[in-house]
C-alpha cells in the first residue's frame, strides 16, 4: 500500500495537523495544493493507496481555491481521510464539502477528522495548538485509520454539514508597509497568484483568498491586515473561541 498526503496549508497549521496523524505511516509522498505551477490534472492515485487530504477552514468553509485543485486529481478509487482544521471558532460544513468533493474526484473517503490549529489571523485562538496531547491524539487517530484501512472496511462516515454549503465571506487582504524590501518571497509563494512582482505591496482583491502565507513567511514581517479589523474580529469571535474545543474522528 501506499501513503500519500495532499495538503493545503498557507501557514502551516494544516501541514502539523497532517504530520501528526501520519507519524506512524511509512514513506508518504506529499502533494502541495499551494503550488501555482503545477498541472494537478496530471496527478493520479492507485486504488491500493491511502490518502490523507488535509485543509483549513476558513470561516466555516474549505478555501475555493483548495477544492478546485482537489478536483482536478484522479482518485482512482484510493482510499482517503479528509482532514478539515480550524482555529477553534467552528468548521461547519468545511468536512462536507471535502468529502464531496473529495468523492467527486474519484476517492473512497473512509474516515474523516476535524482538528483545531492556531488561528491563522487571530494568533491568541487556539495559540500552540496542535499541543503535545493534540499530537498524541492524531498520532493515535492515524494508526486507527491504519486498522481500518487494513482490515478492507470501506464504509464511508457521516460527517457534520449543509447543502447549500455556507458561503465563504469576505476576508481580510493583506498589505505590506515601508519595512518591505521587495524581496519577492510573498509573490513566489502566494498560492492565488495575488501578488504581483511588480506591485509587491498590495494585493489582488479579485484574487487573494485571504490565506495569510504572504504575512506569514514575511522575513521582515512588513505584510500585515488592518489592525482595526483584526481588533473587530478577535471581538466577534471571543465568545465562540473562548472554549477549547477537541478534535474529532469520524470512522
Amino acid at each position: 500500500m501506499k501513503y500519500y498526503m495532499i495538503i493545503f496549508s498557507p501557514t502551516g497549521g494544516t501541514e502539523k495537523v497532517a504530520k501528526a496523524i501520519t507519524k506512524n505511516w511509512k514513506q508518504i509522498e506529499t502533494i502541495d495544493l499551494t503550488l501555482l505551477d503545477t498541472d494537478y490534472t496530471k496527478i493520479s492515485f492507485e486504488k491500493d493507496s491511502l490518502v490523507l487530504i488535509a485543509m483549513p477552514s476558513f470561516g466555516g468553509v474549505a478555501p475555493g481555491l483548495a477544492l478546485e485543485r482537489l478536483s482536478m486529481l484522479k482518485g482512482n478509487g484510493a482510499m482517503c481521510v479528509v482532514t478539515a482544521v480550524y482555529g477553534n471558532r467552528a468548521y461547519e460544513d468545511t468536512l462536507l464539502q471535502m468529502q464531496d468533493y473529495a468523492q467527486t474526484a474519484g476517492f473512497q473517503v473512509i474516515t474523516a477528522i476535524s482538528a483545531v490549529a492556531e488561528h491563522s489571523i487571530i494568533r491568541k485562538y487556539a495559540a500552540g495548538r496542535p499541543n503535545l496531547n493534540d499530537y498524541k491524539e492524531l498520532a493515535e487517530f492515524g494508526d486507527r485509520i491504519l486498522e481500518k484501512a487494513a482490515s478492507g472496511a470501506l464504509s464511508t462516515p457521516v460527517v457534520p454539514g449543509n447543502k447549500p454549503y455556507k458561503k465563504a465571506g469576505v476576508g481580510m487582504i493583506p498589505k505590506a508597509n515601508a519595512t518591505c524590501t521587495a524581496c519577492g518571497l510573498c509573490a513566489q509563494k502566494c498560492p492565488s497568484g495575488a501578488i504581483s512582482a511588480d506591485q509587491l505591496k498590495l494585493s489582488d482583491k479579485s484574487k487573494c483568498i485571504s490565506c495569510m502565507r504572504c504575512v506569514s513567511i514575511c522575513p521582515v514581517h512588513a505584510r500585515k491586515v488592518s489592525q482595526l479589523m483584526t481588533s473587530i474580529a478577535a471581538a466577534a469571535l471571543k465568545k465562540a473561541c473562548s472554549i477549547e474545543k477537541e478534535n474529532e474522528l469520524f470512522i
